[in-house]
């Protein structure tokens, strides 16, 4: 007995990191990316960290409404591999690609446009939205680019071909980090400049750079690999009846979800942002450095939800409850121990910015607090995207995700800068006490089994 459940735990183990560690290293890789700019960034100063900061945060909005439609997207091409229906992973790929070309437009419009007014949701400091508008406008030309990786590559992992967007990403991150570095400082010789120093629009032109041959390496790659999902786009768009209602019954609460998920952090970030400058800088290099080790538990929930959703497919309903409930206790224990990671890397930081030490000392003390909420956040990954979406329950998985955000969260947040006057530790405290009920809803969710849906069948 012992030997078999040795032999059970080493396959789930395997199967689990087949999957998830390209996805790990293809995250960890655009976080490390994320964490030079934010480094190379720094050397400019506090107001130059906040503005690119305050400037991603359109960026990141974008990014989590793409990410939305792509993992109800994923829904469908999961379950569709597993039944082995080539035509319905690709209509579901068509949609998928299509909706997030045209939201990738409006942001591109949006940034482009009217820069001052999009930085002004997240501060009314005049100083950093002056620096921050040109980065911002620099760096819209990639949202397109962007968007099409980010559905193209969600449907090729979600297919289990997980090494093409990792090698993509890691060409990417190579360049952005070369042409950030002489963008942003210049290059001299001899006392003569070659390249000109661009600041931090230097910074936005190496990301449009990289972004375009992400794209490029993705798709041209797939196509000469003849993988399943890269075929003529016009059996992207080949109808069927009924296809669509049901395609959208499914993807329209995670699109919602993922919506209003990334609004709402974003609004999270602008009321760091309206509490004071150094406090938003402090929260950005808190944000950059935990992403790094966060980028293992990205790969766990999308390797989850690519594992259950197959199982799903292949009618092994029973198999999928057990393995959801498997990954999430794992998750839970793994987050345990890499939390420790921060600690060092809390006391890593200065000698990666140069900032001021007040603001040192609140990017350690969120650094810190998020080490002890790391075991919440990790099951809350599993729990929304791993098992709600994998099981086409998106709409109890949507009410789960963002009701306790705009109901607690939020409302919170805002009273604890504008009312109450609470320091930087008491902000963080007030946002994050929607994780403690998200969690519980998802594990009586996950013990009842309900969350389990064929979205294949009619």
């Amino acid at each position: 007995m012992k030997q078999k459940r040795l032999t059970d735990n080493n396959l789930f183990l395997k199967n689990l990191f087949t999957i998830a560690l390209p996805i790990i290293l293809q995250n960890f890789l655009s976080s490390l990316v994320n964490m030079l700019d934010t480094i190379m960034v720094g050397q400019l100063g506090h107001i130059e960290i906040a503005a690119v900061g305050l400037a991603n945060q359109i960026f990141f909005v974008m990014t989590i409404v793409i990410f939305g439609i792509a993992s109800g997207g994923a829904i469908f091409i999961t379950q569709y591999w597993g039944k082995k229906d080539t035509d319905g992973m690709l209509r579901s790929t068509g949609v998928m690609i299509s909706a997030s070309i045209v939201v990738s437009i409006f942001f591109f419009f949006s940034a482009t446009f009217a820069p001052e007014f999009c930085l002004s949701i997240y501060s009314d400091d005049q100083e950093v939205i002056v620096k921050a508008s040109p980065y911002l406008k620099a760096v819209a030309p990639c949202y397109i680019f962007t968007a099409v990786s980010l559905a193209f590559g969600q449907a090729l992992r979600s297919t289990e071909k997980v090494k093409l967007p990792m090698i993509a990403t890691s060409v990417s991150v190579v360049v952005n980090t070369i042409l950030n570095f002489i963008l942003i400082f210049g290059i001299k010789i001899n006392g003569t400049q070659i390249i000109k120093a661009y600041g931090i629009v230097g910074a936005a032109i190496a990301t449009v750079i990289s972004r375009i041959i992400e794209c490029i390496i993705l798709l041209s790659f797939a196509y000469a690999k003849k993988f399943e999902i890269a075929a003529n786009p016009k059996r992207w768009f080949k109808y069927q009846p009924g296809f669509l209602p049901r395609y959208l019954r499914i993807c329209f609460p995670v699109l919602i979800n993922e919506t209003l998920w990334g609004f709402g952090n974003s609004l999270q970030n602008s009321i760091y942002g309206h509490a004071g400058t150094d406090i938003f800088s402090a929260f950005s290099i808190t944000c950059t450095i935990s992403n790094l080790v966060w980028t293992f538990f990205i790969g766990c929930g999308n390797a989850a939800a690519i594992l259950i959703g197959k199982k799903i497919g292949e009618q092994q309903h029973e198999q999928a409850q057990m393995l959801a409930k498997k990954l999430t206790f794992f998750m839970a224990i793994s987050a345990c121990f890499l939390a420790l990671l921060l600690i060092p890397l809390a006391f890593s930081l200065p000698f990666f910015f140069k900032v001021n030490p007040e603001v040192i000392h609140m990017a350690r003390v969120f650094l810190y607090m998020t080490a002890v909420l790391y075991p919440l956040f990790a099951m809350n990954m599993c729990l929304v995207v791993g098992v709600c979406r994998s099981g086409g329950d998106s709409i109890y998985g949507t009410f789960m995700d963002i009701g306790f955000m705009w109901i607690l969260a939020l409302p919170l947040g805002f009273c604890a800068v504008k009312f109450w006057g609470l320091p930087y530790w008491g902000i963080f405290l007030c946002i994050h006490t929607e994780d403690i009920f998200k969690m519980t809803m998802g594990l009586i969710r996950l013990k009842s089994g309900k969350w389990l849906h064929d979205v294949t069948v009619d």
